[in-house]
């Protein structure tokens, strides 16, 4: 997954529930070393009674903003989603240089 152009990753999810699971492994598919080249991730764990969904939200260097409700998407089409976006960004820097 290509997270050179994230600037802002926000979770919000009930870890004991099932629609979190695609949310949890986004997150562990984060490089190590994402908050030091400038990207401001944070999380929140919701109650275990919350009825509110579990989503994400990634904002990029060009400003658009991506929101999912994790209950009604896989991990994978997260993946594809995050990584369309940066392909086009990275078609657009290596057009300019």
């Amino acid at each position: 997954m290509m997270t050179k152009f994230m600037t802002e990753i926000t979770a919000r999810f009930n870890p004991f529930s099932a629609c979190a699971k695609p949310a949890r492994l986004f997150l562990t598919l984060l490089p190590p070393n994402a908050r030091t080249t400038g990207t401001t991730i944070s999380t929140t764990l919701l109650p275990r009674t919350s009825t509110e969904p579990s989503s994400i939200a990634v904002k990029f260097k060009d400003g658009k903003e991506l929101k999912f409700n994790t209950g009604k998407i896989s991990i994978k089409g997260l993946v594809e989603e995050m990584d369309r976006h940066s392909r086009k960004l990275q078609k657009k820097a290596d057009l300019t240089d």
